[in-house]
């Protein structure tokens, strides 16, 4: 029996975790699938994509740059990808490409289940105005928080992103405004890093004022990329996490997406975890 082909497409995409944890989600479900890495030419997006797709590939998700691209190239769109305006999952259905995104519900499942911290009525900094911060942006707020900042080093992309979410959420949410990223506030009680300063070995984006003792500061990345901002984090007197748990997580939505089947998450997120560490 031939096995259903996935990718995780993106530039670049070495590095990438999803190859073994859709295995493991394959083999907990009893799914035939094989899942392969795709790296994408930056001006060639499409034409790689279109021709695994073209070769019989299923689906793929999409990581950086292309989650922008590949939602503009989504013939049928989810909500919550029509909200972000950027998609992180493609399946390939007789009808077109069918887009969604699923970082936001990883994140907000990934805080909320394997970190215990509570959104609804809290304070959070969003620092980041790129297609991992459209897409975690809708699902925070959904999760009740208080107030959301959305700051960026360019304060009117920021501003471009939360405007579109204004236009489209209901009057009982919470407040959301943008902000420069050297005046956007202090004391959140949860710190997100959807920037790409962690992957570039930037400097960290925003001062140690955002933070008070007990905050959540999650990066998105995972591995060596983020250990500079956790231990920031941690040096202030917040709770560090990577995004090792949102992986695994928005993996599990996309998972469900293309074959319609939930698996758990937390045996694969704890088998990641001792792979990285090298147990």
């Amino acid at each position: 029996m031939a096995l259903d082909r996935y990718v995780v497409a993106g530039q670049p995409v070495a590095h990438s975790q999803s190859p073994f944890i859709h295995a493991a989600f394959a083999r907990q479900t009893g799914e035939a699938l094989v899942y392969e890495r795709l790296a994408c030419p930056i001006d060639g997006f499409e034409g790689a994509v279109g021709a695994f797709a073209a070769s019989g590939g299923r689906g793929c998700n999409v990581t950086m740059p292309f989650k922008f691209e590949a939602f503009s190239l989504a013939h049928v769109r989810t909500p919550r990808a029509a909200l972000a305006g950027a998609c992180n999952v493609l399946a390939f259905e007789p009808d077109g490409w069918h887009g969604d995104n699923t970082d936001g519900a990883g994140l907000v499942r990934d805080l909320e289940r394997n970190a215990g911290a509570t959104l609804a009525g809290a304070r959070i900094l969003l620092i980041g105005a790129g297609g991992g911060a459209a897409g975690v942006l809708g699902p925070l707020s959904a999760a009740g928080a208080a107030e959301i900042v959305v700051a960026n080093r360019t304060p009117e992309r920021a501003a471009a992103l939360v405007a579109r979410h204004l236009e489209q959420r209901s009057d009982g949410d919470g407040a959301l405004r943008a902000a420069p990223l050297d005046a956007c506030g202090s004391g959140f009680d949860v710190v997100v890093n959807a920037s790409a300063s962690s992957v570039a070995g930037a400097a960290i984006p925003v001062g140690a004022v955002t933070l008070r003792r007990g905050s959540v500061a999650v990066d998105l990345m995972y591995g060596p990329p983020a250990l500079p901002f956790l231990a920031w984090a941690e040096a202030n007197g917040a709770t560090g996490r990577d995004g090792l748990g949102m992986l695994v997580e928005q993996a599990a939505e996309a998972f469900f997406f293309w074959r319609g089947v939930a698996p758990e998450t937390a045996p694969v997120l704890a088998a990641l975890r001792r792979r990285l560490d090298g147990r």
